[in-house]
């Protein structure tokens, strides 16, 4: 099994914290999602060790701003190491290209660029309410990867009930990123739009994220092995 299909989101305060979850694994190193929390609280350098310890990096800070401050941001991000970076597909083709070219690096490498269609958190009733979209979420989250495809992007984040639909709209190569995975005896949390690793390799997910199932479960190192397991 591969044991980057599962990336664990490390939605922790400090890197003092983010270590100590990690010594648990020993020798093991899965993927890891540093989001905005940790970020924030420790900066670039948190992409760094983790890289140096041999960690595979989704760095996922969901940017959103205009084209050219989104390009120098992503030329920013480019040097750190992260193997996956993010943006928001809400914020145009235009922005997603300029993204696309802060990403590239001197020797021509640029780490996977995916954009986020809709929050797992959002459902139906929050987006029309809310955000004034009317479409049905699933024909918003296909319009929003297409126009990724175009921009030349890797891939969307979505919710793994939405996997199959972004693959046989975009392709097989065209990656489907999804959180709101949950045991199917754990809780729901804040999250709308779940299913269970097992559920969501069946519907066509390449990755899934998935947190405080593992992060808050009495054995980590066990919880993250289940993810595993189910998700071959």
């Amino acid at each position: 099994m591969n044991n980057r299909d599962v990336i664990v989101a490390c939605d922790f305060a400090s890197a003092e914290e983010t270590l100590r979850f990690l010594e648990r694994f020993g020798t093991e190193r899965p993927f890891l999602k540093i989001g905005m929390e940790l970020y924030y609280a420790e900066g670039p350098q948190i992409v760094r060790t983790l890289k140096d310890r041999g960690h595979g990096v989704f760095l996922d800070l969901k940017l959103h701003d205009i084209p050219n401050t989104v390009k120098k941001a992503m030329r920013v991000l480019s040097c750190l190491g992260a193997d996956i970076v993010n943006l928001h597909a809400a914020g145009t083709r235009a922005m997603m290209e300029a993204a696309l070219e802060g990403l590239q690096r001197p020797d021509g490498t640029r780490p996977k660029l995916i954009a986020v269609t809709q929050l797992t958190s959002t459902d139906q009733a929050a987006m029309e309410q809310e955000l004034l979209i009317r479409e049905p979420i699933d024909e918003v989250v296909l319009h929003y990867a297409r126009n990724a495809k175009a921009a030349g992007l890797d891939g969307v984040v979505c919710s793994p009930l939405e996997a199959g639909k972004v693959h046989a709209s975009c392709g097989d190569s065209f990656l489907a990123v999804t959180p709101g995975v949950r045991f199917a005896d754990g809780e729901v949390g804040d999250q709308k739009r779940v299913t269970t690793p097992a559920r969501a390799k069946e519907l066509g997910s390449d990755y899934i994220v998935v947190g405080r199932p593992i992060t808050q479960a009495e054995d980590p190192v066990d919880a993250w092995r289940r993810c595993l397991q189910d998700f071959r």
